[in-house]
């Protein structure tokens, strides 16, 4: 059976849950838009998205947003998920997840619309990430994909005012919430939310919920939604250790395993550089390098919330103007200083590897690696901010005698030596 037309769809109570008022379903946004104003040629070896069997509404909206044809993931795990079955995917950031799941969830909620009355607080979909910036970039391409529709998309994240959240979500009756673990809970605590009715649970980058040490409180969100065989549930994750593997057991019913490999697992489009530093050069090393003509709009990493303090200090005190992006900054600024540097009001961005996954911009030149990250597959997150959608970029790494012995695993994560070079001396001036 399709789960997602199962027997828990449309079983609503005759009336709302903890004083909830009532709301009818909206019907659906008439549109005009026709297929046939969106020629794309079959290409040979490519899946495109007119062949996967999407409603009009949703591929008015692929259409705005320029896609012709499916992501290697997207074309492996679409005839499954639109299907209803579970899935586990290995995937890394970039490789089109987030559409997939989207996708997924769209078209089901719009091929089954729920008959008679709805009630707030009672979301139809669920996606659980583990930062506030990728809940935030996964909401933001949800509402691109539902454009054409009337379905509505909620982001609940710790950090920023409870009640305007509350008010957003009991506004209207809602059909996909996106949330951080830990301000799921709040709402659920507080019995503003109920997800008894879930019919699609998509738990995104596991392996990093589990390194931050969220699988407790995905467990009692996961417990507060129908058996998994009422739900389709899908997981992904960048990387699948035994503890994600088991996981994935507990929380999914018969699923498809997709393991797509990225072609390069660091991008062609950027210029990857090591110089070879004393701790001493660094921050003179960055100063040069930020007045070049060149350095546009630059994100520098760096390891730790005390690092990117003092760096952004410094920063500010030199006449740089910069952001600051890490976990201790509140959520108000950080989503105010992310603005900032996508209108290019701001031209530096410091931040941590938690911050930093949220970050999609156009036109980032520069990635310069304050601090080698401990973990190899942060390099490749870091370095995947630049160079894209068909742009060049640089990154820029710096291996000091304290962190040089980084180099070996994340070179071995990437397949290939990265050439380490001493500054130029213009730099060092």
């Amino acid at each position: 059976m399709n789960k997602s037309t199962s027997g828990h769809k449309g079983d609503k109570p005759s009336e709302g849950k903890g004083g909830h008022r009532r709301q009818q379903t909206k019907p659906q946004k008439a549109d005009t838009w026709s297929i046939d104003d969106f020629p794309v040629e079959p290409e040979e070896g490519k899946a495109r998205f007119h062949d996967i069997g999407l409603r009009d509404e949703l591929m008015h909206a692929i259409a705005d947003l320029g896609f012709e044809y499916c992501s290697p993931i997207q074309a492996t795990i679409l005839p499954h998920t639109l299907q209803g079955h579970d899935a586990i995917g290995k995937a890394q950031t970039g490789t089109g997840k987030t559409a997939a799941f989207l996708i997924t969830m769209f078209n089901d909620m719009l091929c089954h619309p729920l008959e008679g009355e709805r009630f707030v607080g009672e979301p139809r979909g669920l996606v659980i990430a583990p930062t506030r910036e990728l809940v935030m970039q996964i909401a933001a391409d949800a509402v691109d994909l539902a454009k054409h529709t009337d379905l509505q998309v909620v982001t609940l994240i710790g950090g920023m005012d409870y009640q305007k959240q509350l008010n957003r979500l009991h506004n209207d009756v809602v059909d996909l919430v996106v949330a951080t673990p830990g301000r799921l809970l709040d709402f659920m605590g507080r019995r503003d939310l109920y997800l008894d009715h879930i019919e699609v649970l998509v738990l995104d980058e596991a392996d990093r919920m589990l390194d931050m040490g969220f699988i407790p409180q995905v467990k009692r969100i996961v417990r507060a939604t129908p058996r998994k065989e009422d739900r389709q549930t899908l997981l992904f994750s960048a990387t699948f250790t035994q503890d994600i593997i088991n996981l994935s057991q507990q929380w999914t019913y018969e699923p498809v395993t997709i393991e797509i490999e990225p072609e390069h697992v660091a991008t062609d489009s950027v210029d990857q550089k090591v110089f070879l530093v004393s701790s001493e050069q660094r921050f003179r090393i960055l100063k040069n390098l930020l007045r070049g003509d060149d350095a546009e709009s630059v994100i520098v990493f760096a390891n730790r919330r005390d690092q990117v303090r003092r760096l952004h200090e410094k920063l500010r005190k030199s006449g740089v103007s910069c952001g600051m992006l890490s976990g201790e900054v509140p959520q108000n600024k950080r989503t105010r200083t992310l603005e900032q540097f996508k209108s290019g009001e701001v031209k530096v961005l410091v931040a941590t590897d938690v911050a930093g996954r949220g970050i999609h911009v156009n036109g980032v030149s520069h990635v310069v690696n304050y601090n080698l990250p401990e973990d190899p597959e942060d390099y490749v997150h870091r370095i995947g901010r630049t160079g894209r959608a068909g742009a060049s970029g640089t990154s820029i790494s710096f291996a000091s005698e304290d962190e040089a012995f980084l180099l070996p695993d994340i070179e071995k994560l990437l397949g290939d030596k990265l050439e380490c070079t001493y500054p130029p001396q213009e730099l060092l001036d």
